[in-house]
């Protein structure tokens, strides 16, 4: 797995990137994601997500995470990866909130990196085709999330 992180405003250090870099990296793994699979994160503010929302989604509020999948429903992309056989998938990009994900921590009792841990897999679930709008889908989504969270070591 490929990732690019954009943290420029330093609002993860550098021993939680490397800690969002192997999480990232188990998580492609247990989700059996290509090698060459691309990914980008970028650690944004509470004012920055709001912004995004309110813009992108027309949400006026700040969230946790917003996923924006570059592949979103594009039939083309198979006929593409057999013309070019190597070429990287891109999922696209997640912008997250480390504000929010630390109110959230607080809010559900947990720690900081098992919502951290949540947000960010919760996201590259997305960017992969999963949701939660219906229940049936909910659950599939939701139980993957918990088997790679605690088999990570991040359990409730």
């Amino acid at each position: 797995m490929e990732l690019e992180i954009f943290n420029d405003d330093k609002l993860i250090d550098e021993d939680r990137q490397k800690w969002v870099e192997d999480l990232v990296d188990f998580a492609a793994s247990e989700l059996e994601l290509a090698e060459n699979t691309q990914l980008s994160i970028h650690f944004v503010s509470k004012d920055e997500i709001h912004e995004i929302n309110k813009k992108y989604r027309d949400v006026d509020r700040a969230t946790d995470v917003i996923s924006f999948a570059i592949n979103d429903g594009e039939d083309s992309l198979d006929y593409i990866e057999q013309q070019i056989p190597d070429l990287p998938v891109d999922l696209g990009d997640l912008f997250i909130s480390v504000e929010i994900v630390d109110e959230h921590a607080k809010d559900y009792e947990h720690s900081f990196d098992r919502e951290l841990g949540y947000t960010i897999v919760h996201g590259i679930l997305h960017l992969n085709g999963y949701d939660h709008i219906k229940p049936e889908d909910e659950k599939v989504m939701i139980g993957l999330q918990e088997k790679v969270l605690s088999a990570y070591g991040l359990k409730k």
